[in-house]
């Protein structure tokens, strides 16, 4: 196996995978000291070959893969490509498409919530997978051999593992759950982060309109320093500090240096006037354009709604074998719980057959839960 360094080679390389209706993908990157992924190694096979390519090789075009990557004729195979799509995105402005995720379909079949790459080629082939480079440096020039190997057998594997679940899938006429996932892992807005959506990325729920439109002025300013500067999110600002500073909008640097979340000495630079300025326009803002906050649930037996749709949706995940993460969150359950007609996943399609219709039958007293030898049941009630 040769490593592919010049844009000749991988031009052809690419036309002969494109001639297979299904190919594997994988690719090696570092993002722990940027804000966009250093692309470094691609690694693709087909049933016939696998290849890997030196994305950091002098003068290489990678046009050729973008392209196969667009091409409508051949199903790209991934584990967990979230961040693959998203660095082809940034890198072409493309979305591959097709695409299989194994990790996605793993959950449908019930291997467990976001199962790694290693356990899961484990559990369809038998295979322990070499994970000696998980943690490898790959921009570090010349790749070794045991490198290359360790790409290879990536989406070798892979191969076997795609076939596995595939044939499962159908079996057990789950595709359709598959591919209704993955609409949303090629949706462009899913990779697409304008700094004014920087907010919506945030764990915090802020509760008044004031906070909230401090954040999201304060989370735009992260992220256009964060990308500007091309370094992690971070490195500019902690995420605490931006709900501190959402939270106490303070709009001078003396205010800003009694934040302890803050680091000492932040409001001398010319971020804490920037982060100032930022809290200003937040202050600024007309509050009645804000999105709608969520309004504090005033049912006191909410939390112990949610408890019993845990236990629902872990029967129902037991019994149908499928991954409970991939049916419903715990801010759907909480959804639910406050609101019959929630706007979630668990209460359309598929998981609404599965889930949701039960869910709202426990919720109105219809259906009751109960233990029987040893397992949790639902009891229809009149």
């Amino acid at each position: 196996m040769d490593l592919i360094t010049t844009t000749a080679d991988l031009a052809a390389a690419c036309s002969r995978l494109a001639k297979h209706p299904v190919i594997t993908v994988d690719t090696e990157f570092l993002r722990e000291t940027t804000y966009y992924p250093l692309l470094c190694v691609v690694q693709m096979a087909s049933p016939e070959e696998a290849v890997v390519i030196d994305t950091l090789a002098e003068g290489i075009d990678l046009k050729p893969f973008f392209e196969l990557m667009g091409n409508e004729g051949v199903l790209k195979v991934f584990h967990a490509a979230r961040q693959d799509i998203e660095i082809i995105w940034h890198q072409a402005g493309i979305i591959p498409h097709p695409v299989f995720d194994t990790q996605v379909a793993a959950m449908v079949l019930g291997y467990g919530d976001s199962i790694a790459y290693d356990q899961l080629v484990e559990k369809v082939t038998g295979h322990r997978p070499d994970k000696t480079h998980r943690f490898t440096d790959w921009s570090r020039r010349p790749l070794t051999k045991e490198q290359m190997h360790y790409a290879v057998s990536d989406v070798t594997h892979l191969r076997d593992v795609f076939a596995a679940l595939d044939a499962d899938l159908k079996k057990r006429r789950r595709s359709e759950w598959v591919s209704i996932e993955m609409e949303v892992l090629t949706s462009p807005r899913t990779y697409d982060f304008h700094p004014e959506r920087a907010w919506e990325r945030l764990k915090t729920r802020v509760r008044k309109p004031k906070d909230l439109a401090v954040l999201m002025e304060i989370a735009a300013w992260r992220e256009q320093e964060a990308q500007s500067r091309d370094v992690p999110r971070g490195r500019v600002l902690r995420d605490e500090a931006i709900t501190d500073i959402a939270t106490h909008a303070p709009n001078t640097l003396e205010k800003l240096a009694n934040l302890r979340s803050v680091p000492k000495g932040f409001e001398k630079s010319k971020w804490g006037a920037d982060i100032v300025a930022a809290v200003e326009r937040g202050l600024a803002r007309d509050f009645s354009t804000l999105p709608k906050l969520e309004k504090p649930r005033n049912n006191n037996n909410g939390a112990a709604i949610v408890e019993l749709l845990k236990v629902l949706l872990r029967m129902t995940a037991e019994r149908h074998a499928v991954a409970s993460k991939v049916i419903a969150t715990v801010d759907d359950l909480e959804e639910i719980a406050a609101d019959d007609e929630a706007d979630v996943p668990a209460l359309r399609g598929w998981r609404r057959e599965l889930f949701g219709d039960a869910a709202l039958k426990l919720k109105r007293g219809e259906l009751a839960l109960a233990i029987e030898k040893g397992r949790v049941i639902g009891v229809q009630r009149a």
